[in-house]
């Protein structure tokens, strides 16, 4: 399968320019996946983490599932725990987030947390505070 023979050679991507992170909790593979990997290395992402996603088919990607790290996870506590020890704020981008990703405080390290395209997060918000609930204004 050509997901696999891609993942091997994602173990050899290096960070982007920034220090943010994207974590995708539970996205459909099918859908925007690799997408968000071409969006992650156009910003300068240094990684994507990749919560209970399955294969996907890279090629939307253009390349960039070579290019940008991506780490996996069995559940969300986990890369809580690990991005947390590493210093990372976590933002919850949600269609209904009180501040708008313009007007937020984002430190370097910054863990942008997308839900599941039509059940949201996997997780109980309430379980990890602190995390801030940010919107992308949309137009039109």
């Amino acid at each position: 399968m050509r997901y696999n023979k891609e993942r091997q050679k994602n173990l050899l991507a290096k960070p982007g320019a920034h220090e943010f992170v994207l974590v995708l909790d539970q996205l459909k593979p099918g859908f925007n996946v690799g997408k968000i990997f071409r969006s992650a290395e156009a910003f300068g992402a240094a990684a994507v983490h990749l919560l209970n996603v399955g294969p996907f088919d890279p090629s939307p990607a253009k390349g960039s599932f070579r290019k940008v790290p991506a780490v996996f996870h069995e559940a969300f506590a986990e890369c809580y725990q690990s991005l947390s020890k590493d210093g990372y704020a976590f933002f919850l981008l949600d269609p209904e987030g009180a501040t708008s990703l313009g007007q937020a405080e984002l430190p370097r390290k910054s863990a942008f947390v997308l839900g599941h395209e039509e059940f949201g997060f996997s997780f109980e918000l309430d379980d990890y505070p602190g995390m801030q609930k940010v919107t992308i204004p949309q137009f039109g």
